[in-house]
């Protein structure tokens, strides 16, 4: 797999180091980290320190938590560049793939030794020693599992096995899953052995969990199990979408629940309607119409989101592209906060980010930014 990604690498046109080193050390980088630490201190405040996560069902690792916010790189009424917050995740992203994937970049492009795609003074060795604490603890990688519905079918599939490289925990299919009361174990590749799981690295969206049809032996990971979560699929609902209604702010778009609005905004065509917990863009309407409205009959699953002008930030071969920038954190158990320490970008050339837009495009995708230390 590694190999493949680096010949492809080989045939890249040199012009791409430069798409993604003008994002790191501009003002709008800068700024989306500023007000990324701001919006994650009110989370922590209002999510953590005021509420308890009523689970009785699944126990909980305290505040061990990977957490994501995506920033648009946006333009104002004076044409000026400034981040926009788009959405927030309590959920795993791609946390292995982003070392591994600017280390190849490194390989093929002059990438100055004074930048990194690693924040606030964490190198590679303390980044995965933070990444280490966060996923396995105290416990042993035999003991972890990085969980998912059909990993080796996913598009994040690469994620899952630098992930293993790394911390050498095994990539177990919720199908392959075996449970004996309240305890699960699974079929370890490297000995053969069956082993006790007692923490999961959760990769699997619950959307897709509850739309798949599962064999009648799958274990349903929803039971009260004696197993540990990181994250916990809690976080996954309380960090996302569901939050920005509750944040005022000049680079956080307006932001209403559809269910408190008693008439549509006058400009509807200047907002996008989202579901709260779909995942990858799915079920966003771009172009609201009133009848859209109408149709829709949980309105308190539902946001109004005032659409935001990207920046043609990129300049490509053929037209320029749009770009987010996600700020990773990581939270370690017991830890006071926590820290961001490592980023990915995604360059678009279609209404949204994201690959369901961007099928018939090139030069988009997932890339990464580069901050002068």
């Amino acid at each position: 797999m590694h190999g493949v990604f680096e010949d492809f690498l080989q045939k890249v046109e040199p012009f791409s180091f430069g798409v993604i080193s003008r994002i790191g050390p501009g003002w709008v980088g800068a700024q989306s980290v500023g007000y990324a630490m701001q919006v994650v201190m009110a989370v922590e405040y209002f999510f953590v320190r005021n509420y308890t996560l009523n689970c009785t069902d699944i126990r909980i690792v305290e505040c061990r938590v990977q957490a994501a916010f995506d920033f648009g790189v946006c333009v104002d009424e004076a044409g000026n560049w400034q981040p926009q917050l788009i959405e927030m995740q309590g959920f795993a992203s791609l946390y292995g793939f982003q070392v591994f994937y600017p280390e190849i970049l490194r390989n093929h492009f002059a990438v100055p030794s004074n930048y990194s795609q690693y924040l606030n003074g964490v190198d590679r060795a303390g980044y995965l020693a933070e990444l280490r604490g966060v996923i396995l603890g105290d416990l042993s990688p035999e003991e972890v599992i990085l969980l998912e519905l059909r990993p080796h079918e996913q598009k994040t599939r690469i994620d899952f096995y630098c992930t293993q490289d790394y911390l050498g925990i095994q990539v177990v299919d919720l199908l392959e899953l075996i449970q004996e009361g309240k305890k699960l174990y699974y079929i370890h590749a490297g000995t053969g052995e069956k082993t006790l799981v007692r923490r999961i690295y959760n990769r699997v969206i619950f959307d897709e969990l509850n739309a798949a049809r599962l064999p009648g032996n799958c274990v349903d990971i929803r039971q009260d199990l004696d197993v540990e979560w990181i994250p916990h699929p809690n976080w996954f609902y309380r960090i996302s979408k569901y939050t920005l209604p509750f944040i005022h702010h000049p680079y956080s778009p307006e932001t209403f629940f559809l269910s408190e609005i008693k008439q549509p905004p006058a400009d509807l065509e200047n907002y996008v309607l989202k579901p709260l917990f779909s995942f990858a863009g799915q079920g966003v309407i771009i172009d609201v119409q009133p009848s859209d409205l109408d149709k829709i009959g949980d309105p308190e699953n539902w946001i109004l989101q005032r659409k935001v002008s990207y920046a043609d930030a990129i300049p490509t071969p053929d037209i320029p592209a749009k770009v987010e920038i996600r700020m990773m954190y990581l939270w370690k158990d017991k830890a006071p906060r926590p820290i961001l320490a490592i980023n990915l970008a995604r360059l678009s050339k279609g209404k949204m980010i994201g690959v369901r837009y961007n099928k018939d495009k090139e030069w988009v995708g997932g890339s990464v930014c580069f901050f002068e230390k």
